[in-house]
């Protein structure tokens, strides 16, 4: 008799942090909102919140960590953000273009990094397969497939770049919901950009995505496609920082919000703090 694994956030990144867990983390701790992973320097920290804002499908804002802090609060107990995601991909000085992978942050952690988490189109995956809607790579045991457009970026000083998105292929009934219940996660992207063929996106070949794993698509199927947090690891890549860390496609930080009431917990209206205001800002009064 196989004994159940406990699915809760806190074990999950505690298998993390152990290395016990490498993987991807698509379908994890159901229920529980993920997030994408942004580190800057804290000299470029206001003009990455200003992209954020410009760009809210791709870069739906949950939290913000102080200057040098690897605790993000509000969004998970025991979080320490230099080791609870699987996978790690650091930018910068004497780095390869396309980053450096690493397991955890420990080696490359400075007292000026400010950490952003961006929500993640995976918090709302849970809810389609609640009602019955087949995620296909879920099924498959695969990574979700992830595509570069060719549609721009509203760019921030010096970040932008083009818009990356993710597939999911359905059913066309199954697409109809998978739609609408998306809608109301809006701080996991929200409802689709596109749906339909691929060339209009400027996506050229399906079978082969820039990140992730290949789709699978069925006869009949209709393509959807939702803005991605990868969007902002390329506008971090290019922009020329001595250092900027973000997670490896897929490999997200697990937590501790419910993602169906993500946007009452994380405006202080449900259990549990809100993540303070980014550093150097106030929080306005009404």
């Amino acid at each position: 008799m196989q004994i159940p694994i406990d699915d809760s956030t806190l074990a999950w990144r505690r298998r993390i942090r152990a290395g016990e867990h490498t993987g991807h983390t698509s379908g994890l701790a159901a229920g529980a909102l993920q997030g994408n992973l942004a580190i800057v320097p804290a000299a470029m920290s206001a003009d990455f919140l200003l992209y954020c804002h410009r760009n809210p499908k791709p870069c739906p804002l949950i939290g913000v960590g102080e200057p040098g802090e690897p605790s993000v609060p509000g969004l998970g107990a025991d979080l320490d953000i230099r080791t609870d995601l699987p996978a790690y991909r650091v930018f910068g000085d004497d780095r390869p273009a396309r980053g450096t992978r690493v397991d955890d942050l420990h080696a490359v952690w400075r007292d000026d990094l400010v950490t952003f988490v961006l929500g993640c189109s995976f918090s709302f995956e849970d809810a389609l397969v609640a009602e019955g809607i087949a995620v296909r790579h879920i099924d498959a045991g695969r990574n979700v497939p992830m595509y570069r457009t060719a549609i721009p970026t509203r760019p921030a000083g010096p970040f932008g770049g083009p818009l990356i998105v993710t597939l999911r292929a359905f059913r066309p009934a199954d697409a109809i919901r998978a739609i609408i219940l998306s809608e109301r996660y809006r701080l996991a992207h929200g409802a689709p950009i596109h749906i339909g063929e691929p060339d209009a996106l400027g996506i050229a070949d399906l079978a082969s995505p820039e990140y992730g794993d290949p789709p699978v698509i069925d006869n009949g199927d209709i393509l959807v496609f939702w803005a991605c947090g990868v969007t902002p690891q390329l506008a971090l890549r290019d922009a020329g920082a001595t250092l900027a860390i973000t997670h490896e496609p897929g490999h997200m930080l697990i937590t501790d919000i419910p993602a169906a009431a993500a946007e009452t917990r994380l405006a202080g209206l449900g259990t549990g703090p809100a993540p303070p205001s980014p550093p150097g800002t106030t929080r306005s009064r009404t």
